[in-house]
């Protein structure tokens, strides 16, 4: 056989096989399902398959709530429930917690029914006396104190209690110091040197400090609701890392009224870090104030103590911390005395908030704890509702105390 015709022969099987190969190919891969990329993969994430996502949607951003923050170790928690719960006005809740307050006297009651005897022997004034130093008014305040009746009850030459009642009233009163500054220090502060102007103006710092049990993640939630009734926008930081529940419970409180929570997905994580993220946050989004809840481990404990010196010291590298409130059980008495003056000690305490205070027979804790670090009570807190939290009223108190 000629051998060109062989050579035309092999070029037309092989293109006919070529053929029928690029055909069958064609038909075996179709086109590219939808799921998969046409792009080539230029990262891990082009190449693994991503887990399956339900469709999520975004909540509105609340009015003045800070952007977030990808690159940020914390997340700032969607707070918009459909319906936002309008927080009780302070008036209306002062008024409410002095009628409750008034009605819990059971040291006003005692004194009384001393007083009521008419002439007061020996033995009624100690009688008086030991329900002063059961009060937790301490050795010292009770033996001024009833120095002071004695004397008052002699220059009047007389024993009628409505006398005594009204000298005790004015004494008390001067203890606890209606003169002293119970507001919040609630002002933009200047920001910290090195603070870029571009990241927003710094918020307000309220840092929360306090030992487990005295309703401090609780008290950051009615603070928020305290600020929000007030007409002011805030954020709050869950910088206690070390309790589970912590920050989910800060964030339920935020949910109700709008508040933003920052927080570490993390159990464990760096409170400061999660403290410097709120504040910064809180700049970013213009608020007005920014919270910040803490560890409350025992107080004995140096460990704990370094670290709210150190959550402090990084929370001002944004701006100077204008409120650390220190969160005290009224019902421990003289044990909350010991906690106030570490916490002192570690943080500078600007001002002390008083939780569980419906027990007025401990209510000397507000005369003591003042006499002892020199600032105010600034929040009672009277029971377990929402807006159980108002300012410390001293006049409504000493009333309250007296019955």
């Amino acid at each position: 056989m000629d051998p060109l015709l062989i050579v035309l022969i092999v070029v037309v099987v092989l293109a006919v096989a070529g053929g029928i190969w690029f055909y069958a190919g064609r038909n075996r891969g179709g086109e590219l399902p939808p799921e998969v990329s046409a792009h080539k993969p230029i990262s891990a994430d082009d190449v693994l398959l991503a887990p399956p996502q339900e469709p999520v949607t975004e909540p509105e951003p609340a009015p003045g709530g800070p952007a977030p923050d990808a690159a940020a170790p914390t997340t700032a928690e969607p707070t918009a429930p459909a319906t936002l719960e309008r927080p009780e006005s302070i008036p209306g809740r002062m008024q409410r917690l002095r009628s409750r307050l008034a009605g819990a006297g059971g040291f006003g009651r005692a004194i009384l029914s001393v007083l009521s005897r008419g002439d007061l022997t020996e033995a009624d004034w100690e009688e008086i006396e030991d329900t002063l130093l059961t009060s937790d008014l301490g050795i010292e305040v009770t033996s001024s104190l009833m120095d002071e009746l004695r004397t008052q009850a002699k220059v009047l030459d007389t024993s009628d209690p409505a006398a005594i009642r009204a000298v005790l009233r004015a004494e008390l009163l001067q203890l606890v110091d209606p003169s002293m500054d119970r507001s919040l220090n609630l002002a933009k502060p200047t920001p910290a040197a090195g603070w870029n102007a571009a990241d927003g103006e710094p918020a307000a710092a309220v840092l929360m400090v306090g030992v487990n049990g005295t309703g401090k993640t609780t008290t950051c939630g009615k603070l928020a609701r305290v600020l929000v009734a007030d007409g002011k926008t805030a954020v709050m930081g869950a910088a206690d890392t070390f309790r589970a529940a912590a920050a989910d419970q800060l964030t339920t409180w935020g949910q109700r009224v709008g508040v933003e929570v920052i927080r570490s997905e993390r159990e464990g994580a760096d409170p400061a870090s999660v403290a410097y993220d709120a504040t910064r946050e809180a700049a970013r989004g213009g608020v007005d104030v920014v919270v910040v809840d803490t560890a409350g481990r025992l107080q004995n404990k140096a460990g704990l103590m370094d670290e709210l010196g150190k959550i402090k010291r990084v929370m001002e590298k944004v701006a100077p911390v204008g409120e650390v409130l220190l969160v005290l059980d009224a019902t421990t008495g003289q044990n909350g005395m010991r906690q106030a003056q570490v916490f002192s000690e570690a943080v500078g305490i600007t001002g002390i908030v008083l939780t569980k205070l419906d027990g007025t027979a401990k209510g000397g804790i507000v005369v003591t704890v003042q006499k002892e670090l020199g600032v105010p009570v600034k929040l009672v807190g009277l029971g377990e509702g929402a807006d159980d939290l108002a300012p410390f009223d001293p006049e409504g108190f000493v009333d309250a105390l007296l019955g």
